[in-house]
This record gives structure tokens, C-alpha cells and sequence, in this order.
């Protein structure tokens, strides 16, 4: 590697005020996942709208969520622990191993997605007949599926490039990419559904077009030489030992988007059974708004994860301490702002998405039991997302576990056996009570921890 290129690197996580980092590299992350966010927001609008079949449709839809989860689960189990990965090498100043961590992720994504995407494909309609759909939303979530699947490589391959641009000091761009997609996709998506007639499979090309764009550009940026991480002689590449390590890193976010897939599975049979199809829009509609909120403070994380893994692999704990209390803060606001919106403004964020009467009404009762207990989520993500940072996966994959399985799926099963469709509602802000305890005790002993090793230097 040139000298030019080692200057580079992103050196001043070591050096610059924290506050200062943060904003540098969370605001960018904030706004390219606030983005993605309003990216899948979009779909279910225009989706909500189409003439005649809106409520069925963005229920269809709904239904395809935990295959998305799951599918995006695979898809950081590659991207975030490369990520994470990277930053802790180019902290520890080991530039050759970081520029064999790039070839890994494109061979393991396009590998992995094709695997998924074909396995899906192969028993589309039982998986989603598993999932929830009834027969009268099958066919919404089929057309959707399709296109979605067919695409999975393009998507994994964008996601998790998007992910090492950011990794390697340049958060900006990667914010300027996914803001493109989120802008060509606004534009195709009413062109596609309303103009072409597509409907639903509108928007999945509309999806899968505009992250292909992405994806070519991303590609043609590590391509050149003079970044501190670039391909070599070949795009593909694979280490089994660089595989083992990211994947390691990579298994909390695999495990906690796995749980997500299998708590909305189980949410979707039970609100069929207590509420019917409408439910489950209800609850699509409710994910989305829950979900622009969630993908600020994940934006939060991403300037947090580079800053914590550099300074954590250079040996500085105190940095590393500053940096997840000043995101804890800001991803606490962001909550309770949220929180303030799904309680107190649910009637007018809901008509966004549709003119169904009934489906409106049961998704603002539905959200305001939902996210009653949505102030101390930042907490709980921010600190699971600090132990992934660190490298300590078995406390990660524990806290990503217990508040989407370890918790919730038993009270999914049985508050509602009392409280019908409420208890539904009700079993999330109850695991995530339960969770935050877990979580705090094991953020305090990490604290200290940290403060040991300050001491110790």
C-alpha cells in the first residue's frame, strides 16, 4: 500500500474530540438510515394506496417481513462484522489484513444470497403461508417476494459495501449512496406501480433497480487504488480464518435480525387468530413508523462502531466510554421523541399509509400499547450494539436474544390466552422492561471494566 494511502486512514478516532467524531459519523449514519427507513416507508404507502386492493395489499405485504428480517440478518452477519472487523484493524495499524477482509464480504454475500434466495424461491408459498398469509394476502406477498428474492445478491452486495465505505473513514458517501437510493426509488415507485399497472411487483423492481445503481458505484469506488481499502487483483476472494472472525463479530446482529424474523412470524399467526388479516397490516403499518425511529438510533450505532472498535483495538477505554454515553443520550431523545409521536400524534402517521377505516383504527390502538415503553429502547440498542463493537459476542448475541426470543416469544403466546389481541400489543413493552434490566446489569459491569483498564495504563 502507498504511503499516501496509509495517511489516509482514519486516524483521528484516536485523536479527535469525541463529541466532534460522533456528529462527524453519526449524522451521516443518522440520515442514511433514516433513509433506508423511508425507503421501505415509501413502498408501504404507495402500496397502502392502490385502488380497490390497498388494505390487502400492504398486509400482503406485511407478510413478508420475516423473510426480509431473515434475509438481512444473513446479509450483517457478512457486512457489520466485516465492518466492525476493519475498524478494530485499522486501529491496530494492520492495513494488510484489512484489504483481505473486502474480497471476503463480496464472495460471502453473493454465496449466501444466492443459497437463501433460491432456498426461498424453491417453498415460496409454504414459508409464507407459515409466516401468516391467508389466502386472500398471498397473492400480494408472492408478486412482492419474487422480484425481492430474485434481487437478494444486489441487495447484500450494496448493504454490506455500504457498510465498509463507512468503516473506512468515509461516512458521507455512504450517507450520499443510500440517500440516492432512498430519492430514485420515491421517483420510480409511483411509476412503476401506478403508471406501468405493476402494483405490488412495481415496487419491488423499483427496490432492486435503484440499490443496483448503488451497488455499481460502490463497486468502482473500491476499485481504485489509492484507498486505504480497495480490491486487489481480484473482486472475489475468501480466507477462511478473515470468514470465522467477521462472522464471529457479525453473529449478534445475524442472531437478533433471526429473532426478529421469528418474533414476526409468530405475531403474524397470533394476530390472524385474534384479529384477522387487517391485523396484520396494522401491525406493517406500526413496524414502519416504530421503524424510522429504531433506524435513527441505528444511525447513532454506526458512528458509535467505528470510534468504540478503533479506540478499543488502540487500547484507549476511556474514549471508548465517552463515546457510548454521549449515544446513549442522544439515542435516549430520539426514543422518547417517538415515543411522544406513536402516543400522542399516532391518528395522522397512520392516514398516511391508508383510507381503510378499520385498518387505521387497529393500527393506532395497536401502536399506542406497542411503543408505550419506547424511552429506554435507545438504551438497549445503543449497549447491545457496544458489546458487537468490543468484539464480546456471547454478551451481544445474549442481549440481542433476550428481548426478540428470551422474552417476548413467551409473552406472544401468553398474555393473549387473558387479553386477546391486546396482550399481542401488550408483549412487547412487557420484554422490553424485562430486557433493559438484563441489559443494564451487564452494561454496569462492563463500565467498570473499562475503568479497570484506564486505571491499569
Amino acid at each position: 500500500m502507498s504511503e499516501a494511502a496509509v495517511t489516509k486512514a482514519p486516524l483521528e478516532l484516536e485523536t479527535k474530540k469525541i463529541s466532534t467524531l460522533l456528529k462527524e459519523y453519526a449524522i451521516p449514519g443518522i440520515i442514511a438510515m433514516t433513509a433506508s427507513s423511508l425507503y421501505n416507508m415509501v413502498d408501504s404507502i404507495y402500496i397502502g394506496h392502490i385502488p380497490d386492493v390497498g388494505a390487502l395489499a400492504i398486509s400482503g405485504v406485511a407478510v413478508t417481513f420475516p423473510i426480509m428480517n431473515l434475509g438481512t440478518a444473513i446479509g450483517t452477519l457478512v457486512g457489520v462484522g466485516a465492518s466492525t472487523l476493519v475498524s478494530m484493524l485499522l486501529g491496530q495499524k494492520n492495513y494488510t489484513t484489512a484489504n483481505k477482509v473486502l474480497p471476503n464480504v463480496v464472495t460471502l454475500n453473493v454465496v449466501l444470497g444466492a443459497i437463501f434466495s433460491a432456498l426461498v424461491l424453491l417453498f415460496l408459498k409454504p414459508v409464507l403461508f407459515f409466516f401468516g398469509a391467508g389466502e386472500a394476502i398471498y397473492p400480494f406477498a408472492r408478486d412482492y417476494m419474487v422480484i425481492i428474492l430474485l434481487g437478494f445478491i444486489i441487495s447484500h452486495l450494496y448493504f454490506g459495501l455500504n457498510g465498509m465505505i463507512r468503516a473506512t473513514g468515509n461516512p458521507k458517501l455512504a450517507m450520499g449512496l443510500t440517500l440516492f437510493t432512498v430519492i430514485s426509488n420515491a421517483i420510480l415507485d409511483p411509476i412503476f406501480i401506478f403508471v406501468l399497472g405493476m402494483g405490488v411487483r412495481g415496487a419491488a423492481i423499483a427496490t432492486v433497480l435503484c440499490q443496483l445503481m448503488s451497488l455499481c458505484y460502490s463497486l468502482h469506488y473500491f476499485s481504485r487504488k489509492d484507498r486505504v481499502v480497495h480490491f486487489g487483483k481480484r473482486i472475489f476472494g475468501f480466507s477462511a480464518k478473515i470468514a470465522r472472525t467477521s462472522m464471529g463479530i457479525g453473529l449478534g446482529p445475524f442472531l437478533m435480525n433471526s429473532a426478529a424474523c421469528i418474533v414476526t412470524m409468530f405475531v403474524n399467526q397470533q394476530l390472524r387468530s385474534y384479529g384477522g388479516d387487517l391485523a396484520i397490516g396494522a401491525y406493517g403499518i406500526i413496524g414502519r413508523i416504530s421503524f424510522l425511529f429504531i433506524m435513527v438510533v441505528m444511525g447513532i450505532n454506526q458512528g458509535m462502531q467505528p470510534i468504540a472498535s478503533y479506540n478499543y483495538g488502540a487500547g484507549n477505554g476511556l474514549r471508548v466510554k465517552q463515546v457510548y454515553r454521549l449515544s446513549v443520550l442522544s439515542a435516549s431523545a430520539v426514543c422518547m421523541f417517538g415515543f411522544i409521536i406513536c402516543e400522542f400524534f399516532p391518528r395522522p402517521v397512520v392516514a398516511a399509509f391508508t383510507d381503510d377505516a378499520t385498518l387505521r383504527a387497529l393500527a393506532v390502538h395497536g401502536m399506542r400499547i406497542m411503543n408505550c415503553a419506547f424511552p429506554i429502547l435507545g438504551f438497549q440498542i445503543v449497549s447491545t450494539n457496544l458489546f458487537q463493537c468490543l468484539g464480546m459476542v456471547r454478551k451481544s448475541v445474549f442481549l440481542s436474544l433476550s428481548r426478540q426470543l428470551i422474552f417476548l416469544l413467551p409473552a406472544l403466546y401468553l398474555l393473549p390466552l387473558s387479553f386477546g389481541i391486546e396482550g399481542v400489543w401488550a408483549s412487547y413493552p412487557v420484554s422490553d422492561m424485562v430486557s433493559f434490566m438484563c441489559t443494564l446489569y451487564l452494561i454496569i459491569r462492563l463500565m467498570r471494566q473499562l475503568g479497570k483498564t484506564d486505571a491499569a495504563e
